[in-house]
């Protein structure tokens, strides 16, 4: 199936306890490159976060971005330090006894501002618990992708087989009036001897065919059209597939599409011919673009 590797996907899980985001963003690539952006108390999922997004998109770059929102009261638990409390007190006496010039006596409010003696952390969760949420919410954004890139992909196929039914009729036409380029050498050629020789002038004709033979065989592009021909048909086959991805399947057909088009343009050695030639290379240049961007 036909997947574009560009799309989001958003997805969202809600307990009493928390609400989770997650939201994917994806882009082409050569292979699976997965990031996940998310709280390092919850980077223990992130391998359980991976694997949910890959088994929808074995290929391209994906960001994963995860937002925990704890709405539970206990979410948050204070850590108060008592022998660090008492040290601070104990310094502030002594300070109070060094310089009994100074006013003031120490405060509970003074010594519970000094660093580390009150604290505020995240309270323990129940990790069964926050991975059960990290999950759904991954599930439904990569469902959410998933459901985008086969809508992109269909769009991307269409443009492609559009391209490639153009291929062919090209190709058809090249069949029709390929037979006339070795009688067009022929004619030339007789042209060229008369200019040369004059109007009196005797024209080998068995070395004018012997000639037209050869150029003939040198410029036969017959097989190249069958392949390229049977390259568009092909083309057709794998769009069909609904096995699995299809994206390098279409870049390497591609490649054999350019080579079998460079051939016949090297070949032809017809001004009609290579214009054609021009035609078919502009359109698999564009089917190799789209093609980048296919799963």
């Amino acid at each position: 199936m036909a997947k574009s590797m560009t799309g989001f996907g958003r997805g969202v899980y809600t307990d009493e306890l928390r609400s989770v985001t997650v939201e994917l963003r994806s882009v082409n690539h050569r292979y699976s490159d997965i990031t996940v952006k998310m709280p390092r108390r919850y980077q223990f999922a992130e391998d359980t976060i991976k694997n949910i997004v890959k088994g929808v998109a074995p290929r391209g770059k994906i960001d994963v971005f995860v937002n925990v929102d704890n709405i539970a009261a206990d979410d948050t638990a204070v850590e108060l330090n008592i022998p660090l409390a008492k040290r601070y007190f104990e310094t502030l006496q002594t300070i109070k006894a060094e310089l009994p010039q100074l006013s003031g006596e120490p405060t509970l409010a003074m010594v519970a501002n000094f660093p580390d003696v009150v604290k505020s952390a995240a309270a323990e969760e129940d990790e069964e618990l926050v991975l059960k949420a990290l999950t759904e919410a991954t599930k439904e954004a990569a469902a959410n992708l998933d459901a985008m890139r086969i809508v992109e992909g269909a769009k991307l196929m269409e443009d492609i087989l559009q391209r490639g039914q153009l291929i062919e009729q090209t190709v058809c036409g090249i069949e029709v009036y390929a037979p006339e380029v070795a009688k067009n050498y022929a004619a030339k050629m007789k042209e060229r001897i008369q200019e040369l020789l004059g109007d009196e002038a005797t024209i080998p004709e068995d070395r004018i065919v012997l000639e037209a033979a050869v150029f003939a065989d040198k410029s036969n592009i017959t097989e190249e059209m069958v392949r390229l021909k049977s390259h568009c048909s092909q083309l057709k086959s794998i769009a069909a597939d609904t096995s699995g991805p299809i994206g390098k399947k279409l870049d390497f057909l591609v490649q054999e599409m350019n080579r079998e088009s460079n051939t016949i343009g090297s070949k032809a050695n017809d001004i009609r011919i290579t214009n054609d030639v021009l035609l078919l290379k502009a359109e698999i240049e564009k089917i190799r673009e789209q093609v980048q961007n296919i799963e």
